[in-house]
């Protein structure tokens, strides 16, 4: 059983407060508000043991470093071209039935959205 710390608090507390996958180094940022001392080894350590515990799911993006979430089920995620923040999707396009070649069977699937965020719509260049 892992041992409950301030400095593993604080990083569960900047993830459930942030409402989306965040990098590692996000992580870190936010939960120094609380715990200044914190190190980026610390985090790591804490994501890979709640990844383990399978509390927390990793996001990854094609050419991204991988994003930290806490597991909350089938979803699926936008990626602002402009800021690079990720977000949760809480729709699906369902089970792809028709477009998926003959013969094949789908077992799971992911999805990305690309384009911008509401923050940043207002300086977005297409």
């Amino acid at each position: 059983m892992e041992r409950s710390t301030k400095q593993r608090a604080a990083i569960r507390d900047a993830l459930k407060a942030a409402d989306r996958p965040l990098l590692a180094t996000e992580v870190l940022e936010l939960a120094q508000r609380a715990v200044p001392s914190l190190g980026i080894a610390t985090v790591y350590r804490t994501l890979k043991a709640l990844v383990d515990q399978e509390s927390l799911q990793v996001v990854e993006l094609p050419g991204e470093n991988p994003r930290f979430e806490f597991a909350h089920g089938h979803h699926h995620h936008f990626y602002c071209r402009d800021c690079g923040r990720v977000y949760d999707v809480h729709a699906c396009a369902g089970e792809f039935v028709d477009i998926v070649p003959a013969g094949f069977v789908v077992k799971s699937h992911e999805l990305t959205l690309y384009g911008h965020c509401a923050d940043c719509q207002g300086h977005a260049v297409a």
